[in-house]
């Protein structure tokens, strides 16, 4: 959320709320073609459990309609492809040319195309019907959303009644001593990745900073009861590196 009515972060940055997008989108321009790669790196492989989990807990099944936002190369997109079949629809979207297309080049090459749109949709402003979805998800991208509490929102309005939204992010380590050892890795090891591997240190001390700069587990939860939802919980996932938080429209 902005921290004033002008002025918002990006990373440990003040920047203008007008300007936030555009550097995010440099950021995810930059690292698009090695996103895949790097998530492996920089996670030992994890992030694929953590996702895993996510699809688990969506009940999404045959026909349903979801919106899968925040899509970059497409890890939940083609599980939930595959998971509500032929006659269920998934969109595919990414405020981001640049991923959106490493999504899409991934749904292709895995042959799944008839079931499944691919949009640039920004978060904040959906151009979606009212209660068009069964199931609505962000995975690692409602960070880098300026008003996230907007964005909450307009998820909201965009459920069917019974649906569930699905938000899946960093967060914070719940053990002092854990965070301590996963700060020291953030800061001095990530950073150091993305300049060997995808020769762009910059983009990635972004995203340790902005790790930080999100709403921790309850905050977040708060946002979204504030945003409309119902039955908000949430699931710490390698001592709460990452957290799903899921909550639902009545």
């Amino acid at each position: 959320m902005a921290k004033t009515d002008n002025k918002t972060h990006f990373g440990f940055k003040d920047v203008d709320v007008e300007d936030k997008q555009s550097l995010v989108g440099d950021v995810f321009h930059s690292v698009a073609h090695n996103y895949d790669l790097m998530n492996d790196a920089m996670s030992m492989g994890v992030h694929r459990a953590w996702k895993w989990f996510t699809i688990a807990q969506s009940n999404v099944g045959a026909g349903d309609q979801v919106l899968d936002l925040a899509s970059g190369s497409g890890d939940l997109a083609v599980k939930f492809a595959k998971k509500v079949g032929p006659e269920g629809h998934v969109y595919v979207t990414d405020i981001n040319e640049s991923m959106l297309a490493e999504g899409r080049r991934r749904l292709t090459d895995a042959g799944i195309v008839s079931n499944v749109d691919f949009k640039i949709v920004n978060a904040e402003q959906l151009p979606f019907d009212d209660n068009q979805f069964d199931c609505i998800s962000i995975s690692f991208g409602l960070r880098n959303v300026t008003h996230k509490d907007v964005a909450l929102k307009e998820m909201m309005r965009c459920l069917k009644p019974g649906g569930r939204v699905l938000v899946l992010e960093f967060s914070q380590p719940t053990n002092e001593t854990f965070r301590s050892i996963y700060d020291a890795y953030s800061f001095n090891v990530i950073p150091k990745l993305g300049e060997i591997l995808a020769k762009d240190r910059d983009s990635y001390q972004y995203l340790v900073e902005s790790i930080r700069k999100h709403p921790n587990q309850e905050d977040l939860k708060a946002l979204m009861i504030e945003a409309g939802f119902d039955r908000v919980r949430y699931h710490n996932l390698t001592g709460g590196i990452v957290a799903l938080h899921i909550g639902y429209k009545y």
